[in-house]
């Protein structure tokens, strides 16, 4: 597997000066398989500059969408990935049940209401809903894809890829807690990435705002570290960042995770994701 981030951001895209190292767009990660298959994850406003490299390497893409949840910093991105305008383009999308409705949204019902100037129904690329991953796993070529709820208003699913003897895990807008209202608690989500390679966390919030945003949906830093080191994954990414943050507090998050790591004598590698940063699992 190779992993590519397009977004990086939670809530709003935040494109400036002050985000020009992790970068301010929202949720948006392409995963491409041994086989050659592409699987992108969420459609934030990442997803615009992925469609524009697709179409550069094909004029027909065929790929897998697969969505978190349909919050619109989710979404906002798929009016504006240009290969859902292109004949010959297929879309297999999967993901928390809501999915399908929540791309439709992003367009109008009919042209002219005011949202977008494009219907969903005149899209040109064939859009087609698996129904897979709410009952079950995702069988794609040599690799086998799970998902978990998550705890996140109105709900959210986390994936897991398996591929050979490689797996990465995907949790953004998760919130690590024993108060649980979805009935997930943290040891759940450990068992779900154990020994993961690598492990892709929100980590929105800093230690001293958590009481604040106490059920809106994502976590701390400190509890995404406690997660990777409960679950003893070899590499945590530190993701969804808010957009209040500047690269100076992004990288701050990584080096009191790093901190934290070496107090409990762990050799666990520590990054915050960064957009257009890849890395590759073999």
């Amino acid at each position: 597997m190779k992993i590519k981030f397009w977004g990086t951001r939670g809530s709003v895209p935040v494109p400036g000066k002050d985000t020009l190292i992790y970068g301010g767009n929202t949720t948006c990660v392409e995963v491409t398989l041994e086989s050659g298959t592409k699987v992108i994850l969420d459609a934030g406003t990442g997803i615009r500059a992925l469609g524009e490299r697709l179409l550069t390497d094909t004029e027909k893409p065929e790929v897998y969408l697969l969505m978190t949840h349909i919050h619109w910093d989710h979404v906002l991105g798929f009016p504006f990935f240009r290969p859902i305008y292109e004949p010959g383009t297929k879309i297999f999308v999967d993901g928390f049940p809501t999915c399908m409705q929540g791309l439709r949204y992003t367009f109008n019902e009919k042209p002219g209401k005011g949202l977008f100037p494009v219907g969903f129904d005149e899209l040109k690329a064939e859009i087609r809903y698996l129904d897979k991953l709410n009952r079950g796993s995702l069988q794609i070529d040599n690799v086998l894809i799970d998902s978990i709820p998550l705890q996140h208003p109105q709900g959210a699913f986390g994936f897991r890829f398996r591929e050979e003897k490689k797996t990465f895990v995907f949790l953004t807008d998760n919130e690590l807690t024993r108060e649980t209202w979805a009935n997930r608690h943290p040891e759940d989500f450990a068992g779900f990435c154990k020994e993961a390679d690598v492990l892709v966390h929100d980590a929105q919030y800093f230690p001293e705002e958590k009481e604040k945003y106490k059920g809106w949906g994502h976590s701390t830093y400190v509890d995404a570290l406690s997660l990777a080191l409960q679950a003893n994954v070899k590499q945590l990414i530190l993701f969804h960042h808010d957009p209040s943050r500047k690269d100076s507090d992004v990288a701050f998050s990584r080096s009191q995770c790093e901190d934290l790591a070496r107090k409990n004598n762990s050799n666990i590698l520590i990054k915050a994701a960064k957009e257009g940063s890849e890395l590759s699992l073999y």
